[in-house]
């Protein structure tokens, strides 16, 4: 995986991505007990074009470029299954600005705080969701004070008094 990120910060560095950062199952490794997971989940700010869509194009083609193909919702890079996922909402964009820098091996990297993991773990609300926010809860090191902000801002709090045990 440190190939892989080595490419995702080549790529921020060129333009082609303004801000990354490692989202879902695999952040969630860096706080707590792993899930089973296939793939690398990255939340991305991607350049507007001209007429203001966002489009995933320009960073497939620089994937290309560089020898690395699609597979199905993926690109495989160095042999890991990548997942693009633009910020498409408020709390991504304050997830990505939020993301703890941290090192993968020798390689730095973003992941997202835990408080932004269990905050769209809740807005997303599947079974898997649900489990992830059961394992970040008991096992990850988080502040109460900050995740409350977080759930507030993103009108979550009624689903995490719902979730809880």
């Amino acid at each position: 995986m440190e190939a892989t990120l080595r490419v995702l910060n080549e790529l921020e560095q060129a333009g082609v991505m303004s801000r990354y950062a490692i989202g879902e199952a695999i952040a969630a490794t860096f706080y707590a007990e792993p899930l089973l997971t296939f793939d690398l989940d990255v939340f991305v700010v991607l350049p507007q074009t001209r007429g203001g869509l966002l489009t995933l194009e320009p960073l497939y083609e620089a994937l290309r470029a560089r020898g690395y193909r699609e597979e199905d919702e993926c690109v495989s890079i160095e042999g890991v299954p990548v997942q693009f996922l633009p910020a498409y909402n408020a709390l991504l964009e304050e997830a990505l600005t939020e993301a703890r820098e941290t090192m993968y091996e020798a390689t730095p990297t973003r992941v997202l705080r835990v408080e932004h993991l269990v905050a769209v773990a809740l807005q997303t609300g599947r079974d898997k969701d649900r489990e992830r926010v059961r394992l970040l809860r008991e096992d990850a090191p988080f502040d109460p004070d900050y995740l409350a902000g977080v759930l507030a801002r993103h009108g979550l709090g009624e689903r995490w008094n719902q979730w809880r045990p």
